[in-house]
């Protein structure tokens, strides 16, 4: 028997990851059949895209300008090496617009959105104002989370494209001023080699990103614990999912890209 015991609690484990994931994929797949049947609650989808989108603009913006910026020096310092120099436009364009503009964004928004979204909503389930809107006949994954993973799906490409533009003007910036890049050749250079699939396969990515984040949110909120404690622990749990998940999706979208 206890020989059997290590095994057996790595089977445990296993299936409870396995039933974790699938309690997340059913409830995924509600919010989003739920998207397309009435009632459409358009106020609290309108305050959530004031929120998720709107009020997430300046965190995204720091992030991307301050990572432009420090990708240009990045890619400078190691071209020199290769007499690649010249290379920090276009790269910078590709790594923003592919990667570091989606992937960063989500991540910001994971952090700010994901964790509001389960505080406010296991705070709902705390004190029982989930158990009111069943009284009433409103369907709390219509009103309470509906809402919240369309507004998020739409709002992050937006924000995405947004950060993508100010990453490369911190790229650009610091180009210009610290590696002496003459400003026309650095914005030709960027405009030659970035082409449209680069753009829209970030925004695809970001799309995605923001379904996870909204959905992590919302769900773990809903499976919040009694008490302070049962919020911290949703609010803790909503943030690290959501910013795992936006990882491997990132992978998963980028083999299904631009595999070869």
């Amino acid at each position: 028997m206890s020989v059997l015991a290590p095994i057996a609690g790595i089977g445990r484990s296993t299936m409870a990851i396995l039933a974790a994931i699938g309690r997340v994929a059913i409830y995924a797949a509600s919010a989003v059949s739920h998207i397309f049947r009435p009632p459409f609650y358009i106020r609290e989808f309108g305050q959530a895209l004031l929120y998720i989108g709107y009020f997430s603009l300046p965190v995204v913006g720091m992030t991307a300008l301050f990572t432009g910026g420090a990708l240009a020096l990045q890619i400078y310092a190691g071209g020199a090496r290769f007499n690649a120099e010249s290379v920090v436009p276009s790269i910078v364009a590709i790594g923003m617009v592919r990667e570091l503009g989606p992937v960063l964004g989500g991540l910001m928004v994971a952090g700010r959105v994901a964790a509001s979204i389960a505080a406010e909503i296991g705070t709902m389930k705390v004190t029982e104002q989930i158990d009111a809107l069943v009284t009433l006949s409103t369907h709390p994954m219509k009103y309470l989370t509906v809402p919240r993973v369309l507004a998020a799906t739409l709002a992050m490409p937006v924000l995405a494209a947004v950060g993508d533009v100010i990453g490369i003007m911190g790229g650009f910036l610091v180009g210009v001023t610290r590696l002496d890049f003459n400003s026309y050749a650095y914005l030709k250079n960027t405009v030659d080699f970035l082409e449209s699939w680069d753009v829209v396969s970030g925004l695809i990515k970001a799309s995605v990103f923001g379904f996870i984040v909204a959905t992590m949110g919302c769900y773990h909120g809903m499976n919040s614990g009694r008490g302070a404690q049962g919020v911290g622990r949703a609010t803790t749990n909503a943030v690290v999912s959501a910013s795992v998940l936006i990882l491997a999706a990132n992978f998963l979208l980028t083999e299904m890209f631009f595999a070869q």
